[in-house]
Order: structure tokens, then C-alpha cells, then sequence
């Protein structure tokens, strides 16, 4: 396969392509359209995306053909993703099966695929049970994403939400501990993350948002000696969950 057609290999074009991918079930991250185009075939697409909570997206036409390497798309494609989504619940039954205490990410509005797949390799590295993302506004299981992950998201749960803050308020009523990672909180080698845990990562501009930021338990932060005072969002993500992998390893040594 040619560097053109690995790049391309998640996107689904055509009419009837896209009606039969999206009608299958199969995870779809969204459903672009280009701008004008109508037809019987595509509104019964909306409409079937719309009903399963897939984005739709308006794009200029340009856009489609160099996405799908022709003008043959008929003015709707599809990015699928490499794999299939896991639920909240099938993340904290893994944590059960393994007899341990759940250990998730939660990213709030992250937008870099890049940042999505390296963020997944680590979590396959740190043994967390999975990484949970937000249906909207958000990088989704695309080929970069997967390529990024370096082979981890094949082993690693990741689950897709409509809601990250009622997510959260679920995970707590089920005693698991949520933090923020925020450059307000408390200095996260000082914070107990051992137990059932969470460290929410924010978008790579804005943070984590205020109302995701309020449902959490608390807040933790990492030292800043430079001139810059934050860290990319997946080496941020790492530096977090190696503590709470020396905090648990800490503790069961004890």
C-alpha cells in the first residue's frame, strides 16, 4: 500500500458506501458532507447519523476530494474509526475481572489525534483499564490516532461519551476518585492517587473545562521551572500516570 492510501485508509466515500457503513452499526467518528450537495441518499444518511449521535460536518468539496484522493465521492464520505468503541462499564468490569482498582483517563475535548494516540500508549503501558473521550469536540479512533498509538490501541478500552461531566458524576457514585489535571491544583507527587482513580486531561489550548473541572474531586498540578508554564497534553498525560503506577506499586510493595 502506498503512502497516499495508508493516509487515507479510515475514509469511506460515496453514497451508497456511507448508507451501508453508517446503517451497519460500524463506529463512525463523523460524516462529512459537502457544502450543496442533496439528494434523497444523503438526507437518509443525516438522518440515520443524526440517530446514532455521529458528527456531521459541512465541508467545502475541495476538501472531500483531496481527503479521498478523487472527485468519485458524490459529495458525502465517512472517517471510520480503526476500532470499535468500548462503554464506561465494559472498562470498569476490566478492572474487576482483574481484581484491581479502576485507573482511567478522561480526555475533555482533546483535539490532536497525535495527542489521542500517544496518550493510549501510554495508558496500555501504565496498565490503565481505559481512556475515556468525548463524543463532540474531540479527536476519535481515526488511522492517525491508531498510528500514533503504535500498536496500543488494539489492547487499550477506549470508550466514547456523550457527556464527560455525567460521566463523572458516574464514576463517582461508583467510588472512583477524579482529578483534574490543572495548573491550580494541589502538587501531584503530594496527592494520594492510589484507590480507584481518574486524572482528567483538558484541551490542549483551554485546559480542562470549568464545568468538567467542577465536577471533579480535586485538582493536581506538576512543577513548572520554565518560562512556559504547561506541558503538552500527552506528555502531561504520561507524567501523571507513571505517579499513580509508582503510587500503586508503592503501595502494594507495603
Amino acid at each position: 500500500m502506498d503512502e497516499k492510501n495508508k493516509k487515507n485508509n479510515d475514509i469511506i466515500f460515496g453514497r451508497n458506501p456511507v448508507f451501508e457503513a453508517v446503517k451497519s452499526g460500524r463506529a463512525i467518528e463523523s460524516v462529512l458532507v459537502a457544502s450543496g450537495s442533496k439528494g434523497g441518499t444523503i438526507s437518509v444518511i443525516r438522518a440515520k447519523a443524526k440517530q446514532q449521535g455521529i458528527v456531521i460536518k459541512e465541508v467545502n468539496p475541495r476538501k472531500l476530494d483531496f481527503m479521498c484522493g478523487s472527485t468519485a465521492h458524490q459529495g458525502i464520505a465517512a472517517i471510520a474509526a480503526v476500532k470499535e468503541y468500548s462503554t464506561v462499564e465494559e472498562i470498569l468490569a476490566y478492572a474487576e475481572e482483574k481484581g484491581e482498582d479502576p485507573f482511567l483517563i478522561i480526555l475533555d475535548e482533546l483535539e490532536d489525534p497525535h495527542n489521542l494516540g500517544a496518550i493510549i500508549r501510554t495508558a496500555e503501558c501504565v496498565g490503565a483499564h481505559g481512556v475515556i473521550i468525548s463524543q463532540r469536540r474531540s479527536a476519535g479512533l481515526t488511522y492517525a490516532a491508531g498510528k500514533a498509538s503504535a500498536g496500543a490501541v488494539e489492547y487499550e478500552k477506549v470508550a466514547r461519551v456523550v457527556n464527560i461531566p455525567n460521566t463523572i458524576d458516574k464514576l463517582k457514585e461508583k467510588g472512583v476518585w477524579v482529578y483534574a489535571a490543572d495548573m491550580d491544583g494541589g502538587l501531584y507527587t503530594k496527592t494520594d492517587l492510589t484507590g480507584p482513580v481518574a486524572i482528567v486531561i483538558g484541551n490542549e489550548g483551554k485546559g480542562v473545562s470549568p464545568l468538567v473541572r467542577k465536577k471533579c474531586d480535586a485538582a493536581v498540578s506538576l512543577p513548572m521551572a520554565g518560562r512556559i508554564n504547561s506541558l503538552n497534553a500527552s506528555v502531561a498525560a504520561g507524567v501523571f500516570a507513571y505517579e499513580i503506577l509508582r503510587q500503586r506499586s508503592n503501595k502494594s510493595k507495603n
